[in-house]
């Protein structure tokens, strides 16, 4: 299961921990050999994240030695789910737990814009022992501040936010009044657009001991025969893929060291 480094929500901990979000077998590895505490997986980065398959996550679980942590999230869009797509959610973390996955990554709201308490606490009950983070749905909250109290309150471990702003580094201020919230009771993981450019200034001004990042990068993939008349309505060629590298996770992590 997940080590376990420092206390949750504690500023005493002694490094930035790192988590790089991956959608495949390669960006895993490739986290993992950059040097990154910990991957979150999922499926479908163009729908903002969904749960990965059994299949990608027993070979990820069997393929790292650091924690890993899995997207619970039954389709894209908003975070309001019906009693059957709670259903599945129960059912994936049931499959998570059963591969030895160290920990879930979810979030439900309630249609006033504010967490859904009681259906978070009671997944967080079904996946235990493993951790839990409450994920950016708390960004589309109509208050981040009640939000915050709210997930404490679900009894989950961290909380993932750019404060409410489509980056972190735009979000600034609101991050940092939410770790000085957060105090002891949960742990803050910054997200949202960090990278090895600006990494040192979200930790620096903002006081998280967590960040998040995603690092992903388009590369050719290795067809030879490309038929370019036909597209299936991605958002990028047929003929690209969306990965993490090594060296970005590494350039990331030398930004972290010292703070």
């Amino acid at each position: 299961m997940e080590f376990t480094l420092f206390h949750s929500g504690s500023m005493s901990q002694k490094r930035i921990i790192v988590e790089i979000a991956a959608h495949s077998v390669q960006s895993a590895l490739a986290a993992q050999a950059g040097g990154a505490h910990r991957v979150e997986l999922f499926s479908d980065p163009f729908e903002g994240g969904v749960t990965p398959s059994e299949g990608l996550m027993g070979i990820v679980r069997d393929e790292l030695k650091i924690p890993l942590h899995v997207i619970i999230r039954p389709r894209g869009g908003d975070f309001c789910y019906s009693d059957e797509e709670q259903d599945v959610m129960h059912r994936d973390i049931a499959a998570a737990k059963r591969m030895g996955v160290d920990g879930v990554v979810l979030g439900l709201l309630n249609p006033e814009g504010g967490v859904n308490v009681e259906l978070t606490r009671e997944l967080v009950e079904a996946a235990r022992p493993m951790s839990v983070t409450f994920h950016r749905a708390i960004d589309m909250c109509r208050n981040l501040s009640i939000a915050l109290r709210d997930v404490i309150a679900s009894g989950a471990d961290r909380v993932l936010t750019s404060g409410g702003a489509t980056a972190a580094s735009e979000g600034i201020p609101v991050l940092t009044s939410l770790v000085r919230e957060a105090g002891e009771h949960i742990s803050l993981i910054a997200a949202g657009g960090i990278r090895a450019i600006n990494v040192r200034a979200i930790v620096q001004q903002t006081g998280v001991r967590e960040v998040h990042a995603g690092l992903r990068t388009s590369v050719p993939g290795p067809m030879l025969f490309r038929n370019e008349t036909v597209s299936f309505g991605n958002a990028r060629s047929e003929f690209e893929r969306v990965v993490v590298q090594e060296q970005d996770v590494r350039s990331l992590l030398e930004q972290t060291e010292g703070l």
